[in-house]
């Protein structure tokens, strides 16, 4: 009896677990020092890859280090590298010879339209939406020099929907949404795949900053905010774990993966079922 034939692109038989290993692969990944990054780096070092963990938070990111260090036979490494996303030339720069950018850094105000400030609706979309842009073009040589490479873009049901009071964070993540597809198309031909991956409320600090803000913006308690406001249209009444989010990165990064690309891949418990 013959041999199954292996998938395309996987190396493996068909119906056999999908490889997890990244060793020799570069990976980068910003917004690292806390949150869906920490996890996301802390994942792919586990699959074997060497970790660029970028962050303007030097703290955060010498925890993470720490962590990761003390972790018995981690396969990977993950090095932390401070930058300030802002500074759009250096952001650039350090994609340089990444096989792998993991675009998650973000930042969040939660102001009525009216009433925000145009300075952190131009920040918001620097952070979020241009330095996405110039990671992925520091990033692009390389992966297309040797026909592989992976861009995944840490979007969010706010790249599919709008909520009120987040108009920069909207704007920005629709823009990414734009951004990676037309990434997806471009890389194609070179062996590279681009897609986002699309949480609704996850476990972090952004998302605990965000229940104070929007109790002021909504004038409920904050033990409201929870279930009246940023779960009322999840069918899954929790918030996400970021070890959740990282598992769908690591997909996204496999061979298993290779012919998803321009898409989202979302993790919302239901909320665009509606």
């Amino acid at each position: 009896m013959s041999a199954p034939t292996p998938e395309p692109g996987t190396g493996s038989p068909a119906g056999t677990a999908i490889a997890l290993d990244l060793t020799g692969r570069t990976a980068l990944v910003t917004g690292a020092a806390g949150g869906i990054g920490r996890a996301c780096a802390l994942r792919l070092a586990a699959a074997g890859a060497r970790v660029r963990a970028v962050d303007r938070a030097a703290d955060g990111l010498a925890a993470l280090a720490e962590e990761a260090a003390a972790i018995p036979g981690l396969p990977g490494t993950v090095v932390p590298e401070t930058l300030d996303l802002t500074d759009l030339d250096a952001a650039e720069a350090v994609a340089a010879g990444t096989d792998i950018l993991v675009n998650n850094a973000g930042i969040q105000l939660v102001r009525p339209l009216e009433e925000f400030p145009p300075e952190v609706f131009h920040t918001v979309l620097t952070v979020m939406l241009e330095a996405p842009f110039r990671l992925i073009r520091g990033a692009l040589p390389h992966m297309y020099a040797q026909g592989w490479g992976r861009i995944v873009n840490i979007s969010s049901v706010h790249g599919l929907r709008a909520s009120p009071y987040k108009s920069a964070y909207v704007a920005a993540k629709h823009g990414l949404e734009g951004l990676s597809k037309t990434a997806a198309l471009e890389g194609a031909p070179h062996g590279v795949t681009s897609n986002c991956v699309c949480p609704g409320y996850v476990r972090t600090p952004l998302v605990e900053r965000q229940i104070a803000d929007q109790a002021a913006a909504h004038g409920l308690p904050e033990d409201r905010v929870l279930t009246e406001v940023l779960l009322r249209d999840s069918a899954l009444k929790r918030l996400i774990e970021p070890a959740e989010v990282a598992e769908a990165v690591l997909y996204l990064c496999t061979p298993g993966a290779a012919f998803v690309t321009g898409t989202s891949l979302t993790l919302d418990g239901g909320w665009t079922a509606h």
